[in-house]
């Protein structure tokens, strides 16, 4: 019985792999009720690999070509070697094969915004997306890692893990690069580049090579990118508080005019706009008089010493504290602001 079984035993001749779709990492040669035949052909394709697995442990390891296999070269022993085992072989293998070609267009992204530190903001929110490629580098390590025994890996089974690599060494990629924030979006490529350095060792872990990323884009929360339009605002006018106060009510007039609706809002949004538009107008009045106006003297006489009423003072800095805090000034332009309005005090 058991040399009918022998005879109708079958034998592989050639074991290969053609890629029938993207997306296959690692894939298991069928060896269900088969043995390699001794002198059988292996054919290992460019941008493949073959993992010999042998009792549970990786045998050897073979690049691009055609090999013969046998006895010598491998750790198995076909049913001819094991006539005193009545034919059943002690040595079980599997072969899996790799895919060492590039996996491109693998998609990254911020779900959430994330904070880092920043040069200019101290800590920014962001949010970032884009995409990266990668190839397997070292099949053996993959295989014991990641992929295992199973029949087939594919990128989507990995995605999660790399995603998660990205997300996690963002922070320090663009600290280890250098570049502001308001930079970022005129230097991704550097941002990409700084991104690439930090991950690298991350994908070698797994056994994998990381090819290249892009950053698409960059950007704030969008009640951050409020602010951040409004010191763009600030900084286009300068230190003159009374243009400033000019942008400021040019701002709130398309809001004035899209608040339509009930009677009472219109009356609410004008008494608003006019209250904001009489307090810009106190306001820089407040400041032109106490940084700028020195009236002038008659020829040969002194000056009288002029200034600010001290409520007059306080009101302003607490208008240039609320700016400072909503970030519109920063601490350098308060406290100039600050001692010139002191040294004006009546």
């Amino acid at each position: 019985m058991a040399l009918m079984d022998f005879i109708k035993k079958q034998f592989i001749d050639v074991i290969q792999w053609t890629e029938e779709s993207d997306g296959t990492l690692a894939w298991r040669f069928p060896m269900a009720g088969m043995e390699i035949q001794n002198g059988g052909q292996l054919v290992v394709r460019e941008s493949q690999m073959a993992v010999f697995v042998n009792e549970g442990k990786v045998a050897d390891v073979f690049g691009p070509g055609t090999h013969r296999l046998t006895t010598q070269t491998l750790p198995v022993l076909t049913y001819l070697k094991n006539w005193d085992k009545l034919f059943e072989s002690p040595f079980k293998s599997d072969v899996y094969f790799f895919s060492t070609r590039q996996q491109i267009d693998q998609k990254w992204g911020t779900p959430q915004p994330i904070t880092i530190r920043d040069v200019d903001f101290g800590a920014v929110r962001l949010r970032a997306f884009g995409n990266y490629n990668y190839r397997i580098a070292d099949p053996k390590l993959f295989h014991t890692e990641i992929s295992g025994t199973r029949e087939s890996y594919t990128t989507a089974d990995v995605d999660g893990q790399l995603r998660g690599l990205v997300l996690q060494n963002i922070s320090n990629a663009i600290a280890s690069s250098g570049i502001a924030f308001l930079d970022l979006a005129a230097n991704q490529l550097t941002f990409a580049q700084a991104l690439t350095r930090q991950l690298a060792p991350e994908f070698e872990k797994l056994g994998l090579q990381l090819e290249g990323m892009t950053v698409q884009n960059v950007s704030l929360p969008e009640e951050l990118q409020k602010i951040m339009d409004q010191k763009i605002g600030m900084g286009m006018v300068g230190n003159d508080m009374g243009k400033f106060m000019q942008y400021q009510t040019a701002q709130a007039i398309p809001k004035f005019a899209e608040g339509g609706g009930g009677g009472s809002g219109i009356a609410g949004d004008a008494m608003g706009l006019g209250a904001g538009v009489a307090l810009g107008q106190v306001l820089a009045q407040n400041l032109a008089s106490g940084l700028n106006a020195a009236p002038a003297a008659a020829p040969g006489a002194t000056a009288p010493a002029t200034g600010m009423k001290p409520e007059d003072v306080m009101a302003t800095l607490e208008k240039l504290g609320d700016l400072k805090a909503k970030g519109i000034l920063t601490q350098e332009e308060f406290d100039a602001k600050k001692g010139e309005l002191l040294k004006k005090l009546i």
